[in-house]
């Protein structure tokens, strides 16, 4: 079935998610009545959306389409990009996962949480490899960002080259391998119809320091510390990683290392040979006690304050084998996420109560620096990829607009730029870019196992408990009789407090009886229109008393005699 938006000869490009937002990422490329899907990740929930783990997209558009889909195409291994794969998987039937390196591995360790799928054949590629389909070649560029193994799509089609940058950064002394600046200078000699580039910083006019420079610094910092070193990162970070061990192994220290998604990442990095530590250098959990304070290095998750994770447990005192004492460094080598910030403020505010010293990064110390390009990066990229038309991509509406700008600095005309929603579809001819109309797109939510069941509504309701509180009465009637058998009982949660407010919840219960009474006495009684009717007149009675809305709840026995 072809996607009726999109005319004879043209190609369709469009997000599930990752436009306007900076998160679940998942691009789609209808190429030749083909569908390329680029990454499948999740985004964090902040505050407002209670109680919810993880959002990801949703994948209608894919179940309906399945047919056609050639396969899963992995840019790189943050969770932005590949959380989601699992439940993609669950939903929708994908040939095979196309992913490089680390990712490979990462990926195989997300699919054996979920025991329940049957996971496709993931072919690992490489980046001098290259792909035909149906009148569509894929090859790959080697960038630069803050995980190894992150690489941009070039897809070759009757219609013109389309490239993919992925997340990236320009960065000329990488820790790592180096890009492959050659081969995105040589497409755009051969001519770049479009390029879909990554945003998040296109606000940002400033150098984003190499990584290498961070080595740097972080060697200094521990050639200054004579306690214990605790340091909190991205567990995803390698390279951070190895310039925490190889900083630690100049200054004589071991490592131990606390938090699961930490401990993954090691053990992936070690067989890929991203991480290298000397033989004995790393230490478990039971021996860290035996060791000097001045000779360790405690490497943990918690750099963005989640509540659960290692250093969370540490500034609240719960982890069992690590206690922080006075002499203790807490280094944060890593910058907040957007929503982040409070979590993070709040187990800084603790650890100083533990008379710890924190050194987060800032002018002070350079711990941290981003994985994606400033605008000098981004306009580096144009430069060399000159396309012909432009989707900026990843990253929030505002993100968008200023890397907008850009291309229009960079020679791009503004007509061949597309600012686009999730959902929006592209139609692309070698002449022309439109926006052709919207797939169906939107958040689903996952709540412990929970995929989707929890919908907008009960995010209400939760946002509604949490603010307002909860009014419940209880009603025992006689459907026989038609009488209230007791006086109602009134429970109250998180609204008023029942001692002390007794004329109030007095003066509801009352308002709940002449209701039930009136309910009763017509003829035609439903237990469904007196719960309404109880909740239309209390709501409105509680607001005039208190100025307040809690979730009022009535709940009806009948005591009718059997």
């Amino acid at each position: 079935m072809k996607n009726p938006l999109l005319n004879t000869g043209e190609l369709g490009i469009f997000a599930l998610g990752g436009l306007g937002e900076v998160g679940k990422n998942t691009y789609i490329y209808e190429i030749e009545d083909q569908i390329f899907i680029v990454d499948a990740g999740i985004l964090f929930p902040d505050e407002h959306l209670l109680g919810i783990d993880y959002v990801i997209p949703d994948y209608t558009y894919l179940l309906e389409n399945e047919e056609r889909i050639v396969g899963l195409f992995i840019t790189h291994a943050h969770e932005d990009h590949i959380g989601g794969i699992p439940y993609l998987l669950k939903k929708v039937n994908i040939p095979k996962i196309y992913a490089s390196g680390i990712a490979v591995d990462l990926i195989e360790y997300k699919l054996l949480e979920h025991p329940d799928i049957k996971p496709p054949k993931i072919e690992e590629y490489k980046s001098h490899y290259k792909y035909s389909f149906k009148h569509v070649e894929l090859s790959f560029i080697r960038l630069n960002h803050s995980i190894p193994d992150m690489f941009g799509f070039v897809f070759r089609t009757p219609q013109g080259i389309l490239f993919h940058t992925g997340d990236f950064k320009i960065d000329f002394t990488p820790v790592g391998p180096a890009a492959e600046y050659d081969k995105l200078a040589a497409i755009g000699s051969e001519g770049v119809l479009c390029l879909l580039s990554d945003s998040t910083n296109a606000e940002r006019d400033e150098l984003i320091p190499s990584d290498s420079k961070i080595g740097k610094s972080i060697n200094e910092l521990f050639s200054r510390m004579s306690g214990r070193i605790i340091i909190a990162t991205f567990a995803s970070n390698m390279y951070r990683i190895q310039q925490i061990i190889e900083s630690s192994v100049l200054n004589n220290r071991k490592v131990a290392v606390f938090g699961r998604s930490m401990e993954r990442a090691i053990e992936a990095g070690m067989q890929t040979g991203y991480i290298k530590a000397p033989k004995d250098t790393i230490v478990s959990g039971e021996q860290v006690n035996r060791v000097k304070p001045n000779e360790l290095t405690i490497l943990v998750t918690g750099s963005q304050g989640e509540p659960l994770a290692a250093l969370s447990r540490i500034a609240n005192g719960s982890h069992r084998q690590i206690k922080a004492m006075p002499g203790d460094t807490v280094i944060f080598s890593s910058s907040p996420i957007p929503g982040n910030q409070e979590g993070i403020n709040r187990t800084i505010n603790k650890l100083f109560r533990l008379d710890v010293e924190v050194i987060t990064h800032g002018p002070l110390a350079d711990t941290h620096t981003s994985g994606h390009g400033a605008q000098q990066d981004l306009k580096l990229m144009l430069s060399l990829i000159r396309p012909k038309m432009f989707i900026p991509m990843h990253g929030e509406h505002r993100m968008l607009k200023h890397h907008k700008e850009l291309a229009m600095d960079c020679g791009v005309k503004e007509e061949n730029i597309l600012i686009m929603d999730n959902g929006d579809v592209a139609a692309i001819t070698q002449d022309s870019i439109r926006l052709a109309g919207k797939v169906t797109a939107g958040e689903v939510y996952i709540d412990g196992t929970g995929i989707g069941d929890i919908g907008s509504t009960v995010i209400k309701e939760r946002k509604l408990l949490s603010e307002e509180g909860l009014f419940s009465v209880v009603l025992s009637v006689n459907t026989q009789t038609k009488k209230l058998v007791n006086e109602p009982t009134i429970i109250s949660r998180g609204f008023i407090y029942m001692k002390g407010n007794e004329e109030i919840t007095q003066s509801l219960a009352n308002e709940a009886k002449k209701i039930v009474v009136a309910e009763l006495g017509k003829k035609l009684y439903n237990e469904l229109n007196l719960k309404q009717a109880v909740i239309d007149h209390l709501n409105q009675k509680i607001f005039d008393l208190t100025q307040r809305r809690p979730l009022v709840i009535p709940i009806v026995v009948d005591l009718k005699s059997t």
